[in-house]
């Protein structure tokens, strides 16, 4: 029998990625492809469906190719996905009826501020471990089928059909015989109910959503369709929305395991174990994954911005000419001088959830530099995810005593130093950073028997290097109380009445 691999797919926010792992858990083969980013209007963001899928494809073939590869070589194809983006598309032509809203977009904020004012959100959370933000993907829905023309009227005969990208990836992927989604990411909907494991008839009605867009839910972990078409006869076996992907790649495994994948956001997630803790502190109860009949939960802080506060200096500021050099640049100084940057370019994610902040760069003198800027920038990213993790300990009620970190951003040394010195506990890179894909591939293969259980796969996680804190705790409370007057001074900036 020829040597057996798992193809995993990796579409993310920013290009769409393909890699070929094998039985320890190696990459083969990578290919990646950037796409688009569309601002209609500011605070909205969206991507073409049809490229999402042309790149994803494209990689896809491209990954086999570069490692001599057919699909008779291919045990089973893991996805993992941007969450929470929304495409709409016709059930008979396969096209989408609009662009896809993603994850970032704020242009459902003012709808979600009605859920709130009209007494909804402790329904909402209850059910859905959510908070009624423009970031989930029921809002995002509920636009599309009132702004474009006869989306509705399609929808409600049935001609319609939602989902978030692995949804569509699958529906391309089948030629359209499997509509699905997998738990993990029906549950950033703001539509799932995550203790009946469910589309909720209440919250279909409070948001208007036709029952017949809906996708059928799957596990995590699980044959779910079979690939035509360019790709053929390839078992579909593994989904996962990214950072449910990445706690599963990073073997986060027992309850109190937490890991940070700092990609254009980041996030923070925790396993809770197989009961569902809904927060008090403004984080998130999500569904860390379904593997046969077994549901395990998690809590989650998502910072809106991280990787793409590094782009927005390179891109917009042309402070740096590639992302890699922010860490020199950075480095150059041992402090930014009193200058702090918010990175609230698209609000405040947890544990804040102000839809309305916006970023801020503060505490600049005639002497601040570019490499203050770049410090600041870093200590941001970093400053967010304190917050997260002090929150998620308060809920819990685990002391974490390691935090694994993973996504492109986590090679950035200095990043991980500071990120270890604000949270006083040391963080953890994996050799292998690609905790994503790992996740998707290993939820696959898991399915389909090409790895037999989870303790084997937990044998192969290795340890790359340990960042440990380096300042008292007298210095982490003085940079957290600037870091919080700071704050203030960005929340609720674009909710104030202008002159």
């Amino acid at each position: 029998m020829e040597k057996q691999y798992i193809l995993a797919l990796d579409q993310g926010t920013t290009s769409s990625r393909a890699m070929v792992i094998d039985g320890a858990g190696n990459v083969i083969s990578i290919r990646q492809r950037p796409f688009k980013q569309i601002f209609p209007k500011p605070g909205w963001v969206e991507h073409s469906p049809t490229e999402i899928w042309s790149t994803q494809s494209g990689v896809a073939t491209e990954a086999l190719a570069a490692a001599d590869l057919t699909e008779r070589n291919i045990a089973a194809i893991g996805i993992t996905n941007q969450r929470e983006t929304t495409v709409l598309w016709d059930r008979e032509t396969g096209e989408p009826v609009h662009n896809a809203i993603v994850w970032q977009d704020r242009r459902t904020a003012e709808f979600c501020d009605g859920l709130r004012n009209h007494g909804n959100a402790e329904m909402i959370q209850a059910k859905t471990g959510l908070l009624p933000d423009a970031y989930f993907s029921g809002s995002k829905l509920n636009w599309l089928l009132n702004n474009v023309p006869g989306a509705r009227e399609r929808a409600e005969a049935g001609k319609l059909a939602f989902g978030t990208v692995d949804s569509w990836l699958i529906w391309k992927l089948t030629q359209g015989e499997r509509h699905v989604t997998d738990a993990t990411n029906a549950s950033r909907t703001m539509l799932f109910n995550i203790h009946t494991l469910e589309w909720d008839e209440e919250l279909l009605k409070l948001l208007d959503i036709p029952r017949s867009v809906l996708p059928e839910v799957v596990a995590s972990s699980g044959h779910c369709g079979t690939t035509k078409g360019i790709l053929h006869g390839i078992s579909i076996a593994g989904i996962a929305g990214d950072q449910q992907a990445a706690l599963f790649g990073q073997m986060c495994s027992e309850p109190g395991m937490a890991k940070c994948t700092f990609g254009t956001g980041s996030f923070m997630l925790m396993n809770t174990g197989t009961k569902p803790m809904i927060s008090q502190n403004k984080l998130l109860t999500t569904i860390a994954w379904k593997i046969g009949d077994t549901v395990e939960y998690a809590l989650e802080g998502s910072m809106l911005m991280a990787g793409a506060v590094v782009q927005w200096l390179r891109d917009e500021l042309q402070m740096i000419r590639t992302s890699a050099e922010i860490e020199e640049l950075a480095a150059s100084v041992t402090s930014t001088n009193g200058v702090v940057l918010v990175p609230a370019f698209a609000g405040l994610g947890a544990p804040h959830w102000d839809q309305y902040a916006r970023g801020a760069l503060l505490g600049m003198t005639r002497g601040t530099s570019r490499a203050h800027i770049a410090r600041a920038a870093l200590e941001g990213i970093a400053l967010q995810a304190m917050d997260v993790l002090e929150a998620m300990q308060t809920d819990s009620g685990l002391p974490l005593a390691q935090l694994r970190v993973d996504g492109g951003a986590s090679a950035n040394n200095l990043l991980m130093q500071i990120q270890s010195d604000v949270l006083g506990i040391d963080v953890v890179r994996p050799k292998n950073a690609e905790a994503t894909v790992l996740g998707a591939a290993y939820l696959a293969g898991l399915a389909v028997g090409y790895w037999p259980d989870k303790e084997t796969i937990a044998r192969q996680w290795q340890m790359d290097r340990v960042f440990k804190p380096q300042i008292d705790a007298e210095a982490r409370r003085k940079v957290k109380a600037t870091w919080h007057r700071a704050l203030d001074r960005a929340r609720n900036w674009a909710g104030e009445t202008q002159d």
